[in-house]
């Protein structure tokens, strides 16, 4: 796929503070990419670069092979919507979704007439006449959605746009921009903290970390074959594991091959299952006997912390057991994604 947003080398700081170092991404026309990571990371700088609103110390942006770094933000054919999105409080829905379509000059009856195109692309028919301030939460975010999508931007830039909303209306509305997004064709661009949210969403992923691009590809690719332990981490898989690889690829614990070289292992807590019978784990899985110190009930069974001789670790189970009992954490050879150990 042939770029049509290119990001190369983009560096921003703040005096003597880096925020983005180097990134350098290639999204392609109607993709939409998430860029997740955790507060601070320089996700929401990254978009607002994009935007116009950050200006870079060096690097390109570029849309369609133009030079946006070149264009004040009104000149750039970009729509932002804003956590917040910032709908004016005053105006009646038609009125916020035609807003930008008044600064630019359009006519009253082609105002109107696109207004009732994003009503009805937005399931909104009937809400024109009425106050913003009389929609709910997730209507409002439709709203915002609307007036960012009338002014037909070559870029749709969302800035968190679901974190105020309950979460029964964040699941529905995922689904709902998805759709119309994919319908739109529009090239997307879409800040996230929620690592659901990211793969629920995405075309691809960018997993941003202290201001770099950590990895980025399609949410599969990042999910199950993480390329960093930060990554492996920030995606679930929040278990660590010293163990050690023999000549044969098998991994076991430092204990049983203390010449072997030591690996760190990642693993999610619902990969792994608990055992009665510690001795007894399938071909090349890792059992780890241990002692059930907290038990949380999580709905859909039961969260434990069990403390191994190797450490502490997180496993799901279906059915209850008691804190102090006995167990064995399995975790399979294929759930645990490894990596050279460069510490303890």
């Amino acid at each position: 796929m042939s770029a049509y947003l290119s990001i190369e080398s983009l560096c921003v700081g703040y005096g003597t503070t880096r925020v983005l170092d180097d990134v350098s991404l290639a999204i392609g026309k109607g993709e939409l990419v998430a860029l997740l990571g955790s507060s601070g990371c320089g996700k929401t700088t990254l978009l607002r670069a994009i935007a116009g609103f950050v200006v870079p110390q060096s690097g390109s942006i570029r849309v369609d092979g133009q030079d946006l770094l070149a264009l004040p933000p009104e000149k750039r054919g970009a729509a932002m919507m804003f956590q917040s999105y910032a709908l004016w409080p005053h105006m009646s829905v038609a009125g916020n979704i035609g807003y930008g379509l008044r600064m630019r000059g359009w006519k009253r009856d082609a105002i109107a007439a696109r207004v009732e195109e994003m009503l009805a692309l937005l399931q909104l028919e009937g809400f024109g006449p009425r106050p913003v301030t009389a929609l709910s939460g997730g209507q409002r975010q439709r709203v915002a959605l609307g007036r960012a999508l009338a002014v037909s931007p070559s870029l749709l830039l969302l800035d968190e746009p679901m974190s105020n909303l309950d979460y029964r209306v964040r699941i529905d509305l995922r689904h709902e921009l998805r759709e119309l997004q994919r319908r739109v064709g529009i090239t997307a661009v879409y800040v996230t903290h929620d690592r659901e949210e990211a793969l629920t969403l995405a075309d691809r992923i960018a997993v941003i970390d202290a201001g770099r691009v950590a990895q980025f590809g399609a949410p599969e690719e990042v999910f199950h074959r993480p390329a960093s332990p930060f990554v492996a981490g920030f995606m679930g898989a929040d278990n660590r594991l010293t163990l050690a690889m023999r000549d044969d690829g098998v991994l076991v614990t430092p204990a049983a091959a203390p010449g072997a070289r030591k690996v760190h292992a990642h693993f999610r807590a619902d990969s792994a299952r608990l055992s009665d019978a510690p001795g007894e784990p399938g071909a090349g899985d890792v059992s780890l006997p241990g002692v059930v110190v907290q038990v949380y009930y999580v709905g859909q069974g039961y969260r434990y912390r069990v403390r191994t001789a190797d450490g502490e670790v997180w496993a799901h189970a279906g059915e209850r057991r008691s804190e102090g009992s006995p167990t064995a954490v399995v975790v399979p050879r294929e759930s645990l994604v490894v990596f050279p150990a460069s510490g303890p």
